[in-house]
């Protein structure tokens, strides 16, 4: 493979299926979506039947309640090898560049490889490759159950890259090569296409716009950080503890005496601007279930003087009030069986409205202030379960995308829960593969 070490990015050698295979329903989407949903998941294997698909080598979560999952990854196993030996794919090497038409929208991205020894997902982290959102430990082991010793991977990761100029993937919109792949994608997940970037100096030019983008003086320029600040190049966006557990992986093979051009050293992942049009970063808003202490005084006592509540005369008020701020203090919407109000938290410790609150819920929870919290999305969500009795709904703004590498260089990882990169139906596709062994 080849590698660009000063920027960790290694030019993949791709695994697709050969020609005639039906790439609809080879192709699936990413595992950690419909996790509620099992009746999507039964409309997918309707579809897909025992034709070759992503489906019978991943392992969608909404199954990982099952109560025999080794039986699951054993068939994963079998059928991948299966896969393999009877010549199912055939192997490219190159830079992927691919279209992602999503109604009216096209969203572009960059099959590429990542160096984990460049990745670094514990908090405070300053590696090159970092995570946007905290990493929840307990998610990787289950992971990796299912990823080690696996033959193949098949990624549903996006990494963000901070190119407002478009220098990257800007000029990979010239390919007029015959394309790779070009599917429609099930239930209404629209429509991909990619080519290989079998140009040298396309190729050549990709390298030269992401080493510029990791130049010191140009990242603290963006960012408006001190010129010494370590550069983040690679934000995660979607797949976060896949990667994680990825890294894991690595990291026990090499203590295990892996060397160090091991194919476990490196991720196929897709590259996305940050600025692509098509990316909406959507709020995850907060509600609390049969809340137990007063959560106004709570706010209170954790502020001090720097917590005012000021009531609002609807939601439409409140909506206003929360996504019209800038700076401080932090505004949160208030919505309960008595009205809405707006919580004004001034001098914050954090860089965004949702880092403040989410330290105080945080708290809140750990003291048994209500019996549970949920994540969740859509300004109904809060009115309709906050406004029962016993609940509190706490609306957020969006956060803006162009905030995220700064906030993330700032702050280290963001609250879980942050921000959503569209609806489900968006996600990344499992398509592209690349053996690991």
């Amino acid at each position: 493979m080849r590698t660009h070490a000063s920027i960790g990015l290694g030019v993949p050698e791709i695994l697709l299926p050969k020609a005639g295979t039906d790439l609809h329903k080879w192709a699936v989407i990413a595992c950690d979506q419909y996790t509620s949903e099992p009746e999507y998941w039964d409309k997918v294997a309707a579809i897909v039947g025992d034709a070759p698909s992503t489906l019978h080598v991943t392992y969608p979560e909404v199954f990982l309640s099952e109560p025999n999952p080794e039986a699951r990854i054993a068939r994963i196993r079998s059928t991948t090898k299966r896969y393999l030996d009877e010549g199912l794919f055939q192997e490219t090497t190159g830079f992927v560049y691919l279209e992602r038409k999503l109604g009216e929208h096209v969203r572009r991205g960059l099959m590429a490889c990542l160096d984990l020894e460049q990745y670094d997902f514990s908090k405070g982290s300053t590696s090159p490759i970092r995570a946007t959102e905290g990493t929840i430990l307990e998610r990787i082991p289950p992971r990796v159950k299912i990823r080690e010793g696996a033959a193949i991977e098949l990624p549903h990761i996006m990494v963000l890259i901070d190119d407002p100029n478009d220098t990257v993937l800007g000029p990979l919109r010239k390919l007029a090569n015959a394309p790779l792949y070009d599917v429609e994608l099930m239930l209404g997940s629209g429509h991909v296409t990619g080519r290989l970037v079998d140009d040298a100096a396309l190729e050549a030019g990709v390298v030269r716009a992401i080493e510029a983008l990791a130049g010191p003086e140009e990242f603290a320029r963006k960012c408006g950080v001190p010129a010494d600040t370590p550069v983040l190049l690679y934000a995660m966006g979607d797949g976060n503890h896949s990667l994680a557990t990825a890294k894991t992986i690595w990291e026990t093979a090499k203590k295990n005496g892996a060397p160090l051009d091991s194919r476990l050293r490196w991720a196929l992942v897709e590259i996305v601007n940050l600025h692509d049009p098509s990316l909406v970063f959507e709020p995850i808003h907060r509600v609390l279930f049969d809340v137990k202490r007063d959560l106004v005084a709570a706010a209170r006592e954790a502020f001090g003087g720097r917590c005012n509540v000021v009531p609002v005369a609807s939601f439409d008020d409140l909506r206003a009030a929360v996504d019209e701020q800038s700076g401080t203090p932090h505004k949160v919407g208030l919505v309960t069986a008595a009205g809405c109000s707006v919580l004004e938290l001034a001098e914050p410790s954090t860089n965004l409205p949702v880092g403040t609150l989410q330290v105080f819920l945080d708290a809140y929870m750990k003291a048994d202030g209500a019996r549970e919290i949920d994540y969740v999305h859509g300004a109904d969500a809060v009115t309709t379960l906050g406004q029962k009795p016993g609940n509190a709904g706490l609306y957020l703004p969006a956060m803006k995308k162009e905030d995220l590498f700064r906030t993330v260089v700032l702050d280290g990882a963001l609250p879980r829960k942050t921000f959503s990169m569209g609806e489900a139906y968006e996600k990344r596709f499992y398509l592209e593969a690349r053996r690991l062994a």
